[in-house]
């Protein structure tokens, strides 16, 4: 009987390491702040709580509810702190989020929800990968990305990209420019959708610029 018991725990246990290892492998290789392992230890983590609770209210007596109810403040801390403020803008929301409802995945597996777990981490990658790439595809989000110039020209090329941005609408900001032997170099941030970015990046390439973009973790 204690065999059977220990073997479901563990099999709860792995079903935990593999969901969250799911979510936390699509966010490792998007290079966000939470990825495998702490997506992974977060999911096995809250079912083990939940497993615990239940546990203990049998033998000892209690509410089985009462370990597993301080999974949730215990995330909202996790969460925040992958939040940040960072020139202005609000990075990491999507992590958190990400955080939160892997935990609440841990609780369902932990509770014996096995098919609820599962059909949960369905639609969590549906939502962050197909969501994500048609977001990205419409423009309906935009991210802060780092561009990198270097061309001939200096001061006429650093007016002139200042030109293209003005002119595309974008408010970019941390402008640093620098002479590298016979080029200058132009680095600075924006807070652009994809498509702003291709057509920002064509204009410049179009003045003979070596040009490239880089996101920032969200």
């Amino acid at each position: 009987m204690l065999y059977d018991l220990n073997a479901v725990i563990v099999g709860r246990l792995l079903l935990a390491a593999l969901l969250g290892g799911l979510v936390g492998l699509e966010r490792q290789l998007r290079h966000k702040p939470a990825g495998l392992r702490t997506n992974m230890l977060i999911c096995v983590g809250s079912a083990l709580f939940t497993i615990i609770s239940y546990e203990m209210a049998g033998n000892v007596g209690g509410d089985h509810t009462r370990i597993a109810a301080q999974i949730i403040p215990g995330i909202g801390f996790i969460g925040a702190g992958v939040v940040l403020r960072e020139r202005g803008t609000i990075v990491g929301i999507t992590s958190a989020s990400t955080i939160f409802v892997m935990a609440s995945i841990g609780m369902a597996v932990g509770a014996g929800m096995a098919m609820t777990a599962i059909f949960a981490t369905t639609f969590c990658l549906l939502a962050l990968i197909l969501l994500g790439k048609l977001e990205d595809r419409t423009g309906l989000t935009s991210r802060i990305m780092t561009f990198r110039l270097l061309a001939q020209g200096g001061r006429q090329f650093v007016e002139r990209t200042h030109q293209i941005v003005q002119d595309g609408g974008i408010s970019a900001h941390r402008w640093q420019t620098r002479s590298v032997g016979d080029e200058t170099s132009v680095e600075f941030d924006a807070d652009v959708t994809l498509v702003q970015e291709r057509e920002l990046l064509s204009k410049l390439s179009a003045l003979g610029v070596h040009c490239e973009a880089r996101p920032q973790k969200q």
